[in-house]
């Protein structure tokens, strides 16, 4: 009998704010940034599909590995890309995220759709405010 390597589809939207909901991340930063955190991330190890978001707060999509913890891989992402932004001073003040986050887990057939949402962040938001957006998946109930 051969074994079946382990397939696992464990797909999670994750929404962070800047503290405060400070309006810091401008367009020039967040194109930088955004690559920044994917390419962290993919050398600790950790598989983010997409990044984006608007000046005061950032959507990505992660595939984690059955060894990760979602806590630990915020962590990581939060703390490695608020150092690049205050290192590389691409803003004026002290640079940080909100502490929590929130995340939503998504069936394989639905990464498509929310990978598209969230490509489309800026011109969402120009009729949604976040808050508006994380009341949606507050009332979301199974």
């Amino acid at each position: 009998m051969t074994s079946q390597p382990s397939r696992v589809y464990l797909f999670i939207h994750v929404i962070v704010c800047v503290k405060n909901k400070e309006p810091l991340l401008t367009k020039p930063v967040r194109a930088v940034l955004f690559a920044s955190i994917k390419k962290q991330a993919a050398e600790n190890g950790i598989n983010v599909l997409s990044v984006n978001g608007t000046d005061d707060h950032m959507h990505a999509v992660v595939q984690m590995m059955p060894t990760q913890n979602l806590a630990q891989i915020m962590k990581s992402i939060r703390t490695q890309s608020a150092a690049w932004i205050n290192e590389g001073n691409f803003i004026k003040s002290n640079f940080e995220w909100e502490e929590g986050f929130a995340a939503l887990s998504i069936s394989p057939s639905s990464v498509k759709q929310v990978l598209d949402y969230i490509d489309k962040q800026e011109e969402h938001h120009k009729t949604k405010t976040l808050e508006s957006e994380l009341e949606v998946f507050q009332k979301i109930q199974i």
